[in-house]
């Protein structure tokens, strides 16, 4: 076999490796810059104890291929957060009192201890809120829908969240519940339940540059969806299979 064929063959040689380098030297960039150092938008992504793991990073993970853009994880505090479930940490570079102002924030979900956390953490609130002021899009996934509530985003607004949670959120928030992926309010966009966030993600970077670009890097992320079962949607669901899933939810947070 002819091993520099191969690798020629799987990254293509020369030009996939000019584009590591330059990636890498965006990424240097960033790290280097307070509040970031693309060109692009400025994109924050909050942290906060107990958040669900693919809300905050499958959005990350389609918005860091947006040309010139910098995505950089936000917590109280610099350091690991840890997930709903306790096994796994995201490192936050950037605590708020670091960042005056986003391009972009976003907001994760959490299980029922870290999103109450988080709507009941001012600091937060006040961060999110002044964020918000300055920011072209405000977003979240999961009940992160009902953090941006809690800091008064979302008043006479629609919104999505994550199904098992909309009744709590139309009846405490003046907010109408739409059960669709992603739902845009003006500069406001919810998306549903935690894998929802990546087809928000696409929909941003349509907004923020082309639909070119978003096919694109839905392309290039391989976002092809195919479960092997259909039940991914809750108004498909059987009342004893959204049990099982709470229960199963329940079961693996700490």
């Amino acid at each position: 076999m002819n091993h520099s064929t191969t690798r020629r063959n799987v990254l293509r040689g020369t030009a996939a490796t000019a584009a590591l380098a330059a990636a890498a030297a965006r990424i240097e960039a960033a790290y280097a810059a307070p509040h970031g150092g693309g060109t692009g938008p400025n994109i924050g992504i909050l942290l906060y104890d107990g958040y669900s793991l693919l809300d905050p990073t499958g959005p990350a993970e389609v918005l860091s291929r947006l040309p010139d853009a910098t995505v950089t994880m936000i917590a109280e505090k610099r350091g690991a957060v840890r997930t709903d479930t306790g096994d796994v940490a995201v490192v936050a570079e950037r605590s708020i009192a670091e960042v005056d102002r986003l391009d972009v924030l976003l907001v994760p979900g959490a299980g029922n201890r870290g999103t109450i956390g988080a709507m009941n953490n001012e600091a937060l609130l006040r961060w999110i809120r002044r964020m918000h002021r300055h920011t072209q899009w405000t977003t979240s996934v999961c009940t992160g829908s009902i953090v941006l509530a809690a800091a008064g985003l979302l008043d006479g607004r629609e919104a999505t969240t994550y199904w098992a949670s909309a009744d709590y959120l139309q009846s405490t928030f003046n907010v109408t519940y739409l059960p669709q992926r992603y739902v845009r309010s003006g500069k406001i966009i919810t998306a549903a339940g935690v894998s929802a966030g990546v087809d928000m993600a696409l929909y941003l970077v349509s907004l923020i540059a082309d639909d070119d670009t978003a096919k694109a890097i839905q392309l290039a992320v391989e976002y092809d969806p195919h479960p092997p079962f259909d039940s991914g949607n809750a108004s498909d669901a059987s009342p004893e299979l959204k049990q099982r899933a709470l229960q199963l939810l329940a079961a693996s947070q700490i």
